[in-house]
């Protein structure tokens, strides 16, 4: 799985985990967080016909936080993806902390399996 775009302000205030398959969701999503971006980000190229892509959104988050995405089981059919969020390093420890929605955008070769995602706890 590779990293493709993050950024700390999704405009989705609930954690949500997606798969997506064609370029028509892609750009589906991106139009929905470049709702209050002037300009706004711009669609990653991925070849869906090799590829697809992995979103995480991680909801309200206080602090940095980065989702570690690691491969967890993997069946005949199904693909199951671990999605632990852990807190980025910081300089000085601040008394009030900002307010993020996080996304992060990975892509990883096809499969022809279902995957799901299992959140880990911290």
């Amino acid at each position: 799985m590779k990293l493709v775009a993050n950024d700390s302000f999704s405009n989705i205030e609930e954690y949500q985990t997606l798969v997506i398959k064609d370029e028509k969701s892609l750009r589906k999503f991106y139009s929905t967080i470049n709702k209050t971006r002037k300009p706004g980000l711009p669609v990653p190229i991925v070849d869906f016909s090799k590829e697809i892509v992995l979103l995480v959104c991680l909801g309200e988050q206080k602090g940095k936080n980065k989702p570690v995405l690691s491969k967890l089981k993997e069946t005949d059919n199904e693909f199951v993806i671990a999605v632990e969020t852990v807190k980025e390093q910081q300089q000085g420890e601040k008394s009030v902390q900002a307010v993020y929605f996080p996304f992060y955008l990975y892509k990883m070769p096809l499969v022809d399996k279902i995957i799901t995602f299992q959140n880990i706890d911290n």
